[in-house]
Parts: C-alpha cells; structure tokens; sequence
C-alpha cells in the first residue's frame, strides 16, 4: 500500500526503529525492494535518483506507484537527491509522494531559500520533503565530491532551518560518504545527538553502505529513521549480470531479470533485518 513518507517515519521514530530507502533504476529493482520487505512484514521506501529518472521519465514513476499501491506493507515512493527545482515539479505532478530538495551544493541561505521553495511546491500535491544539512563527499549519480568540499551539519543551524522550510525530514552530514569508503568510517556521534535534541523531525544517513552493522545501531539510538542504500543493491545487480555473460554464454532475458531481483534480494533483507523494521508493517 502506499503511505507518505512522514508516515513511516514517525511511526519509525516513535518505535525507535529505521526504514530502508532503497535506490531503484528498473522493474527488477522494484521487485527486489517489495518482495523482500514483504517476505519480512516491513515498510519500504523506494528511491529514484534524477539519472533514472532522466531516462525512465513519468513511465517509472507510474511503475513504482503501482507496485507499491498493490505491495502488502507500506511503501513511500521518493526522488532522491534533486538539485533540480524543474525535475522535482515533474515528479510531483507525475504522483511522486516525497522528494528530496538537494540544495547541499549551495551556502546555508541558497540552501534554505531552495528547500522552502521546494516545500512551498510540494504542499500542493500534498508531498513530503526531505532537505539536507551539510554536503557529503564521495561519488553518487554520476557526481563526485571531494572530502575537502564536505560540510557537516551545525546543530545550532538545525533547527533553524527545520523551522523555517518546514521539511519533514532532515539528511544530516556527520562523517558519512556516498559510495565506498576508502578508510575506517568516522561519524560524529556527539554532533549527531546534538541535532536530534535541536530538531523535531526524523533524521537520515545518506552512505549506509559500508557503515559497520554497530554504527547503524548507534545511529538508529541517536534517532535515524532512515537510511539510504544504493552501492550495495547496485553492485549486486551487476555482479548477477557479469557471472550470468561469462565466457560468451547469451542467457533468456527472464533468467537474467530473475537472478538480477534475487541478487538484490540478499543485501536488501540484511539491511531490512538491521534497520529493526521486520515485522513493522
């Protein structure tokens, strides 16, 4: 069934568990993300980041829509991570329930004026907004960012910028990365505590992948109701394709799409399992 994304997240925060935001490019991926959870009685969120959407345009909106209007647990269909106030008004308008204004590229007013816009936009669909606080590093949707561009987010401009764009989640940088890290992961737990005492609403960790299952936990006591993941799932999809191809063997398609979904089914259902959401649908 679909549901807002505030929805789930409230519940999560109020239950002291986490949802998994789960990156999505094709049918096989969609199906993946809504067997799994329901196989585990979890809710679900769905993410398209602007790549796909660029090219699978209104028709993979539609196709996320419907499967999660027909899945047997909770299901929030989000754009991620769109700096595009353009794409953001096509999403709406095309039924996407959440986005994700990314305006992390800017200085704190730019950021602030383009999530406040953007919430303003989507009040008129009834949507809900995710914004984020600070800029990661590393490499996601085709765009790199360097270590010595990211920013972590200020607890004392948190709630400030809560207030004022009145989003209903916050992504928070605190030494998370997009992508694979290269060194031991280091998030700033003390600034994380510090952010969810200064705002009201649920917060997320971009980067999950490759975080230490401890670190995950840590965080979810800390007050992170949501985790995006895309590496991990990804890399599953393309590692099935390549062992599939090997040695010049042409495989059926339906084969291929097959092992594709159970692929992605592995990490999908741990992440799941760790998040705390089984059987909290």
């Amino acid at each position: 069934m679909l549901v807002p994304l505030e929805q789930i997240l409230q519940r999560a925060r109020q239950n002291r568990y986490a949802v998994g935001a789960f990156n999505i490019y094709n049918l096989e991926g969609v199906l993946a993300v809504i067997q799994s959870a329901e196989a585990l009685g979890s809710p679900v969120i769905i993410q398209l980041l602007p790549s796909a959407l660029e090219l699978g345009g209104t028709p993979l909106i539609q196709l996320c829509l419907e499967a999660g209007d027909k899945a047997q647990v909770p299901v929030a269909i989000h754009l991620d991570h769109c700096p595009s106030q353009k794409m953001i008004q096509a999403a709406l308008a095309a039924g996407i329930s959440s986005v994700m204004a990314d305006g992390s590229g800017l200085e704190y007013a730019g950021n602030l004026a383009f999530t406040k816009n953007i919430v303003q936009e989507a009040v008129l669909y009834s949507a809900g907004v995710e914004g984020e606080l600070g800029r990661l590093s590393g490499s996601e949707d085709g765009l790199t960012v360097a270590a010595a561009a990211a920013k972590m987010t200020q607890p004392e401009e948190a709630a400030d910028f809560v207030k004022q764009t009145g989003i209903c989640a916050l992504a928070v940088c605190i030494g998370n990365i997009h992508g694979h890290y290269k060194t031991e992961p280091r998030l700033d737990f003390k600034r994380l505590a510090a952010i969810a005492a200064a705002v009201s609403v649920p917060l997320v960790l971009h980067g999950t992948s490759g975080l230490p299952d401890e670190m995950i936990v840590r965080a979810i006591a800390h007050g992170v109701c949501k985790f995006n993941v895309n590496t991990e799932i990804r890399t599953a999809y393309t590692h099935s394709l390549s062992r599939l191809f090997v040695g010049g063997n042409l495989p059926e398609l339906v084969d291929v799409m097959r092992d594709g979904i159970a692929a992605m089914q592995g990490p999908i259902q741990s992440k799941i399992r760790l998040f705390g959401s089984t059987n909290k649908a």
